[in-house]
């Protein structure tokens, strides 16, 4: 046990993207003792980690350089795929035996091209490991974890997801664990509307929306995002932010597109998109605002 976490802890863990959620993910590997090199295309985002106790380094290449491990935690598809083979020249400098872990939440089929192409390119593997959770599970390590790749690779990754994770499920090849978060989200999104429709209909009708949450604990009602984002909507609450409308907005429309492609039948998924886009569209909601603002759509069309 002593020699496995020593190996545990020599292990090096880079990790790109520290913004809303990698942030939080990094302070908990720091806390669990991992050696831990950041690096953020905004720089400034990585001041408070760095005085934590991680490195910073110059370049995603130099971080690819110096670590074993490589953490991605990303916007988007388009942000995976620069900072891997674009500009961020990621796979230039990945050895043979580095491992990528993407936890960002991307399309399936761009993952399974990029995962080919990076063994193609350096002969480094690819484990894409998208999470769910929230900030609150970042901080605790209570992340829950959908993995596709190689079941060994999910062994290497032990070094991360021991400190982050509660659970890590493996779903199968490459794009299996990003297909398995499209699900999650499609569920987390579709909750976060109702939800939101739901205190706003309370309200209307005289009834103290504030009590809801607490008074649905534990019923068939009761959910995560409601015990989360339930009293911020009910109080106008929206700060800090814990997650942007325009990330449930971007993993719902992946969903619509996905089901598309198999010939899925999703209308419910396909009429929550629809407000989602109309509630970027308002300035008091807007793409960056905190999804607690959901409400003021629908009260706004009550």
């Amino acid at each position: 046990m002593h020699e496995t976490h020593d190996a545990v802890e020599a292990v090096r863990i880079g990790f790109i993207g520290t913004g809303l959620i990698g942030a939080p993910m990094v302070e908990r590997l720091l806390e669990c003792g991992r050696d831990v090199t950041v690096w953020n295309r905004s720089p400034d985002k990585c001041a408070p980690l760095v005085a934590a106790g991680a490195r910073l380094a110059d370049s995603s290449a130099a971080l690819a350089r110096d670590t074993d491990i490589v953490c991605l935690c990303l916007t988007d598809t388009a942000a995976v795929r620069d900072v891997v083979f674009g500009s961020g020249q990621l796979a230039s400098a990945l050895r043979h035996d580095s491992l990528v872990v993407d936890l960002s939440s991307i399309a399936p089929d761009a993952t399974r091209d990029m995962a080919s192409a990076l063994e193609l390119a350096c002969g480094a593997a690819w484990l894409d490991a998208p999470v769910s959770g929230g900030v609150p599970a970042a901080r605790a390590g209570r992340l829950i974890v959908f993995a596709g790749g190689d079941a060994d690779d999910i062994v290497r990754a032990a070094p991360v997801f021991s400190a982050l994770a509660q659970r890590v499920t493996h779903m199968g090849d490459h794009g299996a664990g990003q297909l398995a978060k499209s699900c999650n989200q499609q569920i987390v999104a579709c909750n976060l509307m109702v939800i939101a429709e739901m205190l706003a209909f309370a309200e209307r009708t005289g009834v103290d929306a504030s009590r809801l949450p607490a008074a649905l604990a534990g019923g068939f009602a009761d959910s995560l995002p409601l015990q989360i984002f339930g009293p911020r909507m009910a109080t106008n609450t929206d700060m800090p932010r814990l997650g942007a409308v325009g990330t449930f907005r971007k993993d719902i429309a992946q969903v619509v597109r996905l089901a598309g492609e198999a010939g899925a039948h999703i209308p419910v998924t396909t009429a929550a998109l629809a407000q989602y886009d109309a509630a970027i569209g308002r300035d008091d909601i807007g793409a960056e605002g905190d999804a607690s603002r959901l409400i003021r759509l629908v009260r706004a069309t009550s």
